[in-house]
């Protein structure tokens, strides 16, 4: 499906790269028997630099009126995310905003009712407070002077690591997540962290990027380092796989998951646009092993050749894709429904739903 939106939000940029952290082996005499030993606990396996991160959300957010304009993706999933609390009839006293960048979720929640016909409120009347975390500062209170902060009962908080969570077991009613797990090092570990603040039968809704995200730029990209370089550099970041989710959040201790993708693919006039949106969005390389400084300027030439080799629409632009992983999972409680078996099912969603893209013209 090919819609024109008429209220566009914001863009996304690069992804960033593998990197492996080595371990060195303590060479010593043979006489001393000493031998290295693993730290207590599961070994973190590091990709990503989170100062990095950190600077690249500030810097973003200095320059705000045009960090606002490129914010389209991130508020259209917010919606998409918060969409999903009407299929909670439940109200939720205290929700928890893990990774909230510039409280698009927030925002999300004091929208119209996307159902008009059905007289509802807005969905901020669901819950009572929503307390909205990130590492950034600069960027959690871009927005704290637009009216949206008087609708929703909002308290801000910065956390320097996101993965340790400073709660109470079972502090919350609810946790949501939109767009920023995928820049998590350890995602085992954050999954835990916020099924241990849950209270029980409580939901955890979160969409993160993953998969496909971003392949017409990570290919062509490719491509411009063997022509010009003679090497292929990695420029878009790891992602994790919709199956790789599902037995995370398994592990974690959820239960009742629903894993689904969904693909928003937005039209760029060239490949400079996409990569200043995502630079403006906060989503630059951000991975250890990255190179330092900006990309030749023959290898982005040679990018933005190739890239419309490939990928370039009739009408001159370029597609980006953008692939969503929507996640649900709840934490055990008592007299907690158990799903049906598999396949006992008599409907087949995908003949309901039916399929298609969303894009969007920038």
């Amino acid at each position: 499906m090919t819609m024109r939106p008429a209220n566009l939000l914001p863009s996304l940029r690069p992804f960033l790269r593998r990197s492996a952290t080595r371990r060195r082996a303590l060479i010593t005499p043979i006489a001393s028997r000493n031998y290295a030993t693993q730290a207590p606990g599961n070994p973190i396996y590091q990709i990503f630099n989170r100062g990095t991160k950190w600077q690249q959300k500030d810097r973003a957010a200095e320059n705000v009126e045009r960090s606002r304009k490129v914010d389209y993706l991130k508020d259209e999933v917010a919606m998409r995310l918060a969409e999903r609390l009407l299929d909670i009839n439940r109200h939720f006293n205290h929700v928890l905003d893990l990774g909230a960048n510039s409280c698009n979720i927030a925002r999300a929640l004091t929208l119209p009712s996307p159902f008009p016909e059905m007289n509802a409120p807005a969905l901020s009347t669901r819950l009572s407070q929503l307390t909205a975390v990130d590492s950034s500062h600069a960027l959690l209170h871009r927005d704290e002077d637009l009216p949206f902060n008087r609708e929703i009962n909002l308290t801000r908080r910065v956390l320097d690591e996101e993965t340790t969570l400073p709660f109470e077991d079972e502090s919350f009613d609810a946790v949501l997540s939109s767009l920023s797990m995928h820049w998590i090092n350890d995602l085992p570990s954050q999954l835990a962290q916020i099924n241990r603040v849950l209270k029980q039968d409580a939901p955890f809704i979160a969409a993160m990027f993953g998969g496909d995200t971003l392949y017409e730029l990570r290919t062509s990209l490719q491509l411009a380092d063997q022509e010009r370089r003679g090497g292929v550099s990695t420029h878009v970041s790891p992602l994790a796989d919709v199956r790789d989710m599902g037995g995370l959040l398994q592990k974690a201790g959820f239960k009742m998951l629903t894993v689904d993708v969904d693909d928003i693919i937005v039209d760029y006039p060239d490949t400079f646009a996409l990569m200043q949106d995502l630079q403006q969005m906060g989503e630059s390389n951000a991975v250890l092993s990255r190179e330092k400084g900006p990309i030749q300027r023959d290898v982005l030439l040679a990018n933005e050749g190739i890239y419309r080799e490939l990928h370039g629409n009739e009408d001159g632009s370029l597609p980006a894709t953008f692939r969503l992983i929507y996640m649900i999972g709840w934490k055990e409680g008592p007299n907690q429904s158990d799903p049906l078996p598999r396949g006992s099912g008599e409907i087949n969603i995908k003949d309901i739903l039916g399929g298609g893209d969303i894009r969007y013209y920038v």
